[in-house]
């Protein structure tokens, strides 16, 4: 377990970035304490300090994963977020999208969603844009890039894809074996 060097930090917070915007700050400097980002076995994982510290007395090669994984680096040094940071980002989310419950299922299974299955978007969502998505409860079940902007999601065809999947609630069954 180490520190994110200076690129690391710098890719990972562009990410994160496209979801929750300038709102990174809240995730660091939380009323409850510091939290902080370290690094293991190629995965980020997102804790307080205080169970950093604590974590400092076991070996590495015994500790298996402290905290919430946020995402891992690939073997190309891209960052790609986990579904298991859903749960922060969602709160702090600039860019919001509602599917239809007929379209909720599709999604979970890995899809894209569709204008059909579109129940709102929040404005000003530009293209390629990241996005949250939500059931029509209020509910967040994965997030995923705007194929389309706000503008364009209003005139255009029921089949056409509007939110590129990324990562959904779903994967928790799909991929549990692979999830830390």
């Amino acid at each position: 377990m180490r520190p994110l060097t200076e690129e690391e930090t710098r890719v990972m917070f562009e990410k994160i970035a496209k979801y929750i915007g300038e709102n990174l700050q809240l995730l660091v400097d939380r009323p409850d304490g510091t939290y902080c980002f370290r690094l293991h076995n190629d995965r980020v994982y997102y804790m307080s300090e205080k169970i950093m510290k604590l974590a400092a007395n076991i070996s590495g090669d015994k500790l298996v994963s402290l905290g919430t994984c946020f995402g891992k680096f690939t073997k190309t040094h891209k960052f790609r977020l986990h579904v298991t940071a859903l749960d922060y980002l969602a709160p702090y989310a600039k860019y919001k999208v509602w599917i239809k419950p007929g379209a909720e299922q599709s999604f979970l299974y890995g899809n894209h969603v569709l204008k059909s299955g579109l129940g709102r978007i929040t404005e000003n969502t530009s293209q390629y844009q990241g996005v949250v998505v939500y059931s029509m409860a209020d509910i967040p079940l994965g997030f995923g890039v705007a194929a389309k902007s706000t503008q364009d999601c209003r005139k255009v065809d029921p089949m056409a894809i509007v939110v590129f999947h990324q990562a959904d609630v779903g994967e928790y069954v799909r991929h549990e074996e692979t999830l830390t």
